[in-house]
């Protein structure tokens, strides 16, 4: 900013007169600078587009004692953004008019159609998928190796960060997943009863309900479940240890990230999410035994008895091994955007979110490929 000590600073003022030939001259004088035009800038600016009578007029801008790039900036949107073609200003205040011309002169790049963008974006998209999978890949190898020394030598393995795993992710889940399965089974059961009754085919009840919760809407609810909740704590805390540099703390004093917190993050989703499923497939069942009493009149009794002949074991044991596939993946996904995250609150969120959405998608996918491959494995009717 640039002013003149010589004479005392006056406020912001703008003349308007009719110079020789008739042409219209507009003088401004005083302080505009911030401070100056932090309580007169609608004033001000009213002023100026009423001294604006002519198209043409002639700016006198040597009187002006203070000026900076707020002031310019007035002054810059009276003229239209384009400096006028008769102007007196001061050497000192060349430079703020020549930064706006110039920043107005560089704008923004025309954008122009590109026949090639859709393929870009695929190859972009291909590209960032293809980096994001061979991450997971040496992730979980170094989680196999790291599992590998911690067999070799028991006493270094990270027990207590793996009993707090199970007991956050399994036990501290236990109240959800109960009240989001028995509401799972008493909307199943109700469906599956008005459609049943209606053939007479009440009894089949059993079958639809242990078929569809013990193999499939059981796995999957709780998965998902799971990956919402403990998947986005996990990339949280990594976040938050990244941005605290409390990472790299760990590289320099020699202690694997991996080894302390990764591994034992991933075999305590692999062991609690199939205990989960099982208790939430049992509630899910419970839930729909008691739908099934109040639409069917079939007595509890009656529903967990025809449960083993309709339900053959292999279900149950698909169901487990589920919960050990869907538990790694949330982990190793989570695991893998924490450890991705930049030191910055932002990347935080978007991190965490890209979280969840990819392990939901990643269980899903997984749930699919078991569903080709164990298609013909115990759906028998009995």
């Amino acid at each position: 900013m640039q002013e003149t000590s010589s004479v005392p600073v006056r406020d912001p003022e703008v003349g308007a007169a009719t110079a020789d030939g008739g042409a219209r001259l507009i003088r401004l004088s005083g302080a505009w600078d911030i401070r100056a035009l932090e309580s007169r800038a609608r004033g001000l600016q009213a002023s100026l587009q009423q001294a604006l009578g002519a198209r043409e007029a002639r700016w006198d801008l040597s009187q002006v004692q203070k000026l900076d790039h707020i002031g310019a900036l007035h002054i810059w949107r009276a003229w239209n953004k384009r400096r006028p073609p008769q102007l007196v200003l001061r050497d000192e205040h060349e430079i703020f008019f020549a930064n706006l011309e110039g920043a107005d002169a560089a704008g923004l790049p025309a954008r122009r159609f590109d026949p090639l963008a859709p393929v870009l974006m695929i190859g972009r998209a291909v590209l960032t998928f293809a980096e994001h999978a061979l991450a997971l890949v040496q992730l979980f190898g170094q989680i196999i190796l790291d599992v590998g020394s911690a067999a070799k030598q028991p006493l270094r393995a990270p027990w207590r960060e793996l009993s707090a795993g199970i007991f956050r992710v399994g036990a501290q889940a236990l109240g959800i997943t109960a009240l989001v399965g028995f509401l799972i089974g008493v909307v199943l059961s109700y469906l599956s009863a008005e459609q049943l009754r209606s053939f007479g085919a009440d009894s089949f009840i059993v079958n639809i309900l242990g078929i569809g919760i013990i193999r499939e809407l059981g796995p999957v609810i709780c998965a998902v479940l799971v990956a919402g909740r403990s998947g986005s704590a996990i990339t949280a805390q990594l976040g938050v240890m990244r941005v605290t540099e409390e990472l790299d703390a760990l590289a320099v004093m020699g202690i694997p990230h991996t080894l302390r917190l990764i591994m034992p993050k991933v075999v305590a989703l692999a062991i609690a999410l199939p205990l989960l499923i099982l208790w939430t497939s049992s509630i899910a069942l419970l839930g729909g035994a008691v739908s099934a009493k109040m639409q069917l009149g079939m007595t509890i009794y009656q529903f967990v008895s025809a449960l083993p002949g309709a339900v053959p074991a292999v279900n149950v044991w698909l169901g487990v091994g589920k919960g050990v596939v869907f538990g790694a993946l949330i982990a190793l996904v989570a695991c893998h955007f924490g450890l991705r995250i930049q030191p910055n609150t932002e990347s935080l969120g978007i991190g965490t979110t890209n979280s969840v959405v990819t392990a939901i998608t990643v269980v899903i996918l997984a749930d699919a490929a078991f569903a080709i491959i164990f298609s013909d494995i115990g759906i028998e009717m009995m």
